[in-house]
């Protein structure tokens, strides 16, 4: 969905203006997950220090996304088992992980935001990338 590396990059530009960037992984490429499509995935992640909570950084990248082009959210099918229907988007940014000051991570289960993100150690696109920034 158009440069796709340029518009990743522009979304990192724009989390700096609430924190750090301290570290970004390499650009990886894969296959789409929990959808088909052409377009193949592009992914990178960013370790960030910032004074905002989870749910205020959450909203900040929510700005971000819609400032960047993205017009839909994923859509819940099913309620009960929340399934998910996804689809080609132009940039998904999720928080993965929080650590508080004192590097405890912060776990937060709440409609609006699950923290650590529930299936980040399934997902290829993300763990991997994540690993490279993890001290």
């Amino acid at each position: 969905m158009g440069n796709r590396e340029q518009t990743i990059q522009q979304a990192i530009e724009r989390l700096a203006e609430a924190g750090t960037v301290t570290a970004q992984s390499p650009f990886f490429y894969s296959e789409p997950w929990g959808f088909e499509s052409v377009h193949p995935f592009c992914n990178n992640c960013v370790r960030l220090l910032t004074s905002l909570s989870p749910l205020d950084l959450l909203h900040f990248t929510q700005r971000i996304e819609r400032d960047l082009g993205r017009r839909k959210k994923t859509q819940i099918s099913d309620l009960k088992s929340q399934t998910r229907n996804y689809s080609d988007r132009s940039i998904d940014i999720d928080l993965i992980r929080a650590f508080d000051e004192k590097g405890e991570e912060i776990f937060i289960s709440s409609p609006e935001l699950t923290l650590p993100h529930p299936l980040w150690t399934v997902r290829d696109f993300v763990r991997i990338p994540l690993e490279s920034i993890q001290e």
